[in-house]
């Protein structure tokens, strides 16, 4: 029995070691705090993109945003968190059930100051200095028409013609649901894997119906503050300016478990800590969360995940 061997080579660990060291230092010398947030929460996530294991009662956390987000309202200041989360089905060339992620968040900074900090540390690790584009050029490059203009029909169509279009879509009556569904399904499929060759490319004006918990635009309403890194045709990070509007959150958080139940897959409840927390008033601030395994697999030349983890999924 072979697979007790760890799953990366002595010299990638000693790497990781030295990535995950190098991250730190980075930000404790620009003062952000280092917060060892919990791993199991009472609540999931109710993105409906997302799917959380339960475990001791409650949920291994997908992300460490909310907890991140309650030490901002409580004061904290600059805050990030560098350590595993989980998410149940993510398993494949690029994914596993357990991951390493960075997630750090500034208050008071716009995406666009956040992004040079982006920039800065990658520059001190090795990364290529990231290129800009927005959503819509690159999705018009690879698809052929404006993301922001086209309804559900027009995007479940261009699915259809590249014979994306998978059982149990939901109906183009879904409004908004849908065409978050089609955009999602065409950016994973025909535009991300041509991105970031090269160098990292940092793409922002999300579509508002792909928000997230980030804001919409003030000025463009069919977007959103939030941005994606590619580098590779690997997505690398997600961020934005943060959602804190606790009205707002509650509506989203409505539309997203109304979209789970619509697909059969029930959320688990939403967290009454985070809404308490925004209601109490989470500051303005910018965030984003960095996949560490693969900036460390992209960095090292491998083409998977499993090359950089101490242990995938197959071995525990």
């Amino acid at each position: 029995m072979d697979d007790w061997r760890p799953s990366a080579a002595p010299a990638t660990l000693r790497a990781r070691a030295r990535l995950l060291a190098d991250i730190r230092y980075f930000l404790a010398d620009r003062g952000v705090l280092e917060a060892d947030t919990p791993a199991l929460a009472s609540a999931g996530a109710t993105d409906p993109h997302l799917h959380s294991l339960r475990a001791g009662g409650g949920y291994l956390v997908t992300s460490p945003e909310f907890a991140l987000k309650r030490l901002l309202a409580a004061g904290s200041g600059p805050v990030y968190r560098l350590g595993n989360v989980f998410r149940a089905g993510e398993s494949g060339r690029w994914h596993n059930p357990e991951f390493c992620m960075l997630e750090w968040y500034r208050p008071g900074w716009d995406q666009d100051r956040l992004i040079a900090e982006i920039g800065d540390l990658f520059a001190g690790l090795g990364v290529p200095a990231p290129a800009t584009a927005t959503y819509a050029d690159v999705f018009r490059a690879a698809v052929g028409f404006d993301p922001h203009a086209a309804d559900a029909a027009a995007l479940r169509r261009a699915a259809e013609a590249d014979s994306l279009a998978p059982d149990g879509a939901p109906d183009d009556a879904a409004g908004e649901s849908a065409r978050g569904f089609w955009l999602d399904l065409l950016m994973s499929a025909r535009v991300a894997p041509a991105l970031g060759d090269g160098r990292p490319l940092v793409v922002t004006g999300f579509p508002a119906c792909q928000a997230g918990l980030t804001r919409g635009h003030p000025d463009r309403p069919a977007e959103a503050l939030r941005f994606e890194v590619y580098w590779g045709g690997v997505e690398l990070a997600n961020g934005g300016e943060e959602l804190t509007d606790a009205g707002e959150l509650r509506r989203r958080t409505d539309a997203d478990l109304a979209a789970r139940e619509a697909a059969g897959e029930p959320g688990p409840p939403p967290d009454p800590y985070l809404a308490a927390a925004m209601a109490h008033g989470l500051p303005a601030c910018s965030g984003v969360a960095v996949g560490v395994d693969r900036l460390l697999a992209l960095l090292m030349g491998f083409d998977r995940l499993a090359d950089v983890l101490p242990f995938a999924a197959d071995r525990v």
